[in-house]
């Protein structure tokens, strides 16, 4: 049965939940733009060899014509240079206005997607149709859309909500392990900042049987905080846990380190200095590397401090001499805690002191 999800912002939308999505996305197109007469397919080259094909079969049968792109697969596609081919083969295909972009693949896929549907024309409609757990639970909600610059992740970029969100959980079963785990980081993160009861699904031994409901869990969560804070000046940069050092572990990889992993890895850095800090207590940060050693995401790594400060300085939370991080307090529970800028180096420095 499926589950909607109406996020109630000044343009609302809903997220839909359910198997066999992909199957009747026409109609949900069509029920939703009746003058929409083209529609833009925004994929990348694995996900276009598994489900291109469907979805345009559906949306050619709700009566829109179809015109597929498709980039190469990861972060590296997430530049200036695709972002402007992109742009440019919008033009030349015509779109209007009327129109829409549809994101069919990962984050990379929906914020590269999103980003040129906010900027195209000054704005046009887009869906996203998330074929990753991690895209699912978290990015293809809140109409966060952006690039990477070379100086960090995810520096350009515009809030643009989308019109529709359409999840099809089946699409799950074709996920390699690796990327359905780097989805599970993120879950955690839901679990960490603010929904205990989403970590004892975690350990559960039939949890993917639950798979619709959790994504259904951390979709509420964050409409209920983007609803709130819609342009990230406040409650909404909880859902950056992690994320300060993780886009840091990112960077300095070159990529190479997936985002979950990143995300892993930022989490335990921050729960291990609050633990240190006396702010936490030390059961956040043991049940936290519990659950990411059970679904083989790292807690730890070789960068040093001082490399991950660097990178971090440039993090797009920063406002002047200070950075907000968001820290654990109890299980289930964060705070953000705006510190100067200087000191993120001693937090990082403790908590990278991960086994002492």
């Amino acid at each position: 049965m499926a589950t909607t999800i109406h996020v109630p912002l000044n343009k609302g939308y809903d997220v839909i939940i359910d198997s066999n999505i992909l199957d009747y996305i026409g109609k949900k197109v069509r029920l939703l733009f009746d003058n929409v007469q083209t529609a833009v397919i925004v994929t990348d080259d694995n996900v276009k060899e598994l489900y291109l094909e469907p979805v345009m079969r559906s949306l050619s049968e709700a009566g829109l014509s179809t015109i597929p792109y498709s980039v190469l697969p990861g972060e590296a596609s997430k530049n200036y240079s695709e972002y402007f081919a992109l742009l440019n083969y919008l033009a030349g295909s015509k779109l209007m206005r009327s129109d829409i972009i549809v994101a069919l693949g990962g984050g990379v896929v929906g914020d590269l997607a999103g980003f040129a549907a906010a900027t195209y024309l000054r704005g046009i409609r887009y869906v996203q149709v998330p074929t990753t757990l991690l895209a699912m639970v978290d990015s293809s909600v809140g109409g966060k859309t952006g690039i990477d610059l070379k100086a960090g992740k995810n520096l350009a970029g515009a809030f643009h909500q989308p019109s529709l969100v359409l999840c099809d959980t089946d699409v799950l079963d074709t996920l390699p392990a690796s990327i359905y785990e780097d989805g599970l980081a993120e879950i955690i993160k839901y679990a960490m900042i603010g929904n205990s009861e989403l970590l004892e699904l975690l350990l559960a031994p039939n949890m993917k049987e639950h798979i619709a409901s959790t994504v259904a869990a951390c979709v509420r969560m964050k409409r209920d905080i983007v609803v709130q804070d819609e342009f990230d000046t406040g409650e909404r940069k909880l859902l950056n846990f992690g994320h300060t050092v993780g886009h840091a572990v990112e960077f300095l990889s070159n990529y190479k380190i997936s985002h979950g992993s990143a995300v892993g890895i930022g989490m335990t850095v921050m729960t291990c200095a609050a633990v240190k800090k006396n702010l936490c207590p030390p059961e956040c940060l043991v049940v936290l590397k519990n659950l990411l050693s059970h679904f083989n995401l790292p807690n730890n790594t070789n960068y040093s401090a001082k490399e991950l400060y660097n990178a971090a300085i440039c993090d797009k939370k920063r406002q002047s001499n200070h950075i907000t991080i968001i820290i654990p307090t109890a299980l289930g529970k964060c705070e953000l805690k705006t510190i100067p800028i200087g000191t993120l180096l001693n937090w990082i420095e403790m908590g990278l002191c991960i086994g002492s």
